[in-house]
């Protein structure tokens, strides 16, 4: 007579704590990927409007705080709130968005919440007298669900490097001209 063959109670328990492990290692992990993936969101629409910002100044010699004027319009669902006239934290619907007031707000649609700003990166707008003018833009969103936002700047500032105010999660506090800069991390910061 032959033996039957199966899995004792034991066995199948080691086997379920082994993926018990697994998963604990593995879900933190995956859920900050997540989040640093969303943040890309922000750097790629910040470099969008550096370069529309300065193909603007390049035809007019001044930079404005009117998206319609200098073009840019980020896809629909959009996570985050991009301002060039002052803090822009406010949450929108796509249709209603406020391009001529600085400030295009996540998308109502899709996004809720409307995070506490986690800091403010730069001060936003256009400064000085053009041609000798600047501009800084800011990204603000929610990454990681919590009640702080993730926080993006950019500046025209090529002259030397601007400092960020925020620095909250990141390696350092000074951002080139046209390099977004992050003032306060939504993925490492408590």
């Amino acid at each position: 007579m032959k033996k039957k063959g199966g899995f004792t109670l034991i066995e199948l328990m080691i086997v379920v704590a082994i993926i018990g492990i697994l998963a604990a290692i593995a879900i933190p992990n995956f859920i900050r990927f997540q989040a640093k993936s969303k943040q890309s969101e922000a750097k790629t629409n910040l470099k969008a409007i550096f370069t529309a910002q300065k193909a603007y100044f390049g035809e007019k010699d001044k930079y404005v705080s009117d998206f319609k004027v200098v073009g840019f319009d980020p896809e629909p669902g959009n996570r985050f709130s991009y301002g060039i006239n002052g803090t822009c934290n406010e949450s929108v619907e796509t249709t209603g968005r406020n391009y001529s007031g600085g400030c295009i707000g996540q998308d109502k649609a899709r996004f809720t919440e409307v995070p506490a700003l986690g800091a403010a990166p730069l001060t936003a707008g256009v400064a000085g007298s053009c041609p000798n003018c600047d501009f800084s833009a800011i990204a603000v969103g929610n990454v990681d669900n919590d009640t702080q936002a993730d926080t993006w700047g950019i500046t025209s500032f090529a002259s030397s490097a601007t400092t960020l105010q925020g620095t909250c999660g990141i390696d350092s506090n000074k951002i080139g001209g046209g390099e977004p800069g992050n003032a306060y991390n939504d993925v490492s910061c408590p």
